[in-house]
């Protein structure tokens, strides 16, 4: 019979870490670790991160859910995955601590990735900030080598997001460098297309989430004529049912949708996206959300299975001044794991 003890844990931003819902300064998360009665030293690890204000299971009483979706496992044995499509963040950490448990490694799938053969691509993130701080992070990740950078932008004036832009393209052509940006719903539908025009002749590979997320019309015909390839992200939350997805996509036909685990449908859930898209033609990528390492680890060795060759948004394992040790490193612009650190026993 499972045994699983609930870890709350507080973590720690290095430095503060600007979003479109303001600036993070530490990230509660909740650690599952899952053992049995018949072997009690055998320890299974997952990691329920809900974003406050952003995943559709963050709520007063998330600790207590949680508690609850534990004992049920507890008693039954099992994951009642469709119990839990409501909760992606609980269902994500007890999908990782399972994972954990049984493989008793933390390269939870025989990849090149896991065996340390090959790297996953990713983008260098670029945070929200003044202007002089988004331009010392561009050359920052330049000079490390990204061929792939992202940024968050509707945070300063629109002119002053273009020029950080053309800076990078007066440097490296697109063949080069990879510009995505990242709006978090921050244009008007009226005046979004204008944007985009602009933006696209930057020469960018893709926008995520231009405008507001529950807009399916608007963002539906912004889809149809955009000049500049968009992709769906803070859209996809709270779409939890195979029936939802379908009809999300059918209505939007988006170039790409962004998958994050703990706040998508977990790895279940995710995989129901990825083949809905595939049935449109609709490309994907995956992305941590501020997890700790525990949670970035299990996000990377599913990500590997896939095999994907877009840029991943992986990078964010240096965020915490406390976070949980795992054998992951960023080497240029690729995510890499070291295989001789698999049998890493996790420790808080």
């Amino acid at each position: 019979m499972y045994r699983i003890q609930v870890l709350p844990k507080t973590l720690h931003f290095k430095q503060p870490a600007g979003t479109s819902r303001g600036i993070y300064t530490i990230r509660k998360v909740w650690y599952v670790v899952l053992s049995s009665d018949e072997q009690p030293e055998r320890k299974g690890w997952g990691e329920c991160a809900p974003l406050p204000q952003l995943s559709c299971d963050d709520r007063p009483d998330y600790e207590d859910i949680l508690k609850s979706a534990c004992r049920d496992v507890e008693v039954s044995g099992r994951i009642d995955k469709e119990a839990l499509r409501p909760y992606p963040s609980i269902l994500f950490g007890l999908e990782t601590a399972l994972r954990h448990y049984e493989q008793q490694s933390v390269a939870l799938w025989d990849t090149p990735f896991s065996r340390g053969e090959a790297g996953i691509p990713i983008n260098g993130l670029i945070w929200m900030g003044n202007y002089e701080r988004m331009l010392e992070q561009i050359r920052v990740k330049m000079e490390t080598g990204f061929r792939c950078i992202k940024l968050k932008i509707g945070a300063i004036h629109f002119e002053e997001e273009l020029d950080l832009l053309a800076f990078i393209r007066k440097h490296f052509s697109a063949k080069e460098v990879e510009l995505r940006v990242d709006a978090n719903g921050a244009f008007q539908p009226d005046t979004a297309l204008e944007k985009l025009k602009r933006l696209a002749e930057l020469d960018l590979h893709s926008i995520e989430q231009p405008i507001r997320a529950g807009q399916w019309e608007e963002m539906a015909r912004l889809c149809a004529v955009t000049p500049l390839p968009i992709a769906l992200d803070e859209e996809l939350i709270g779409i939890n049912t195979p029936e939802r997805k379908q009809e999300l996509l059918d209505t939007i036909r988006p170039q790409y949708i962004i998958l994050k685990p703990s706040l998508h449908g977990a790895m279940c859930g995710s995989e129901e996206w990825i083949r809905e898209a595939g049935k449109r033609q609709i490309n994907w990528w995956i992305t941590s959300a501020l997890e700790s390492n525990i949670g970035l680890n299990a996000i990377a060795q599913w990500c590997a299975t896939f095999r994907n060759p877009l840029p991943q948004g992986l990078g964010t394992g240096a965020l915490f001044t406390d976070n949980i040790e795992m054998p992951l490193e960023i080497r240029k612009d690729c995510l890499w794991f070291k295989p001789e650190g698999k049998d890493l026993l996790i420790r808080e």
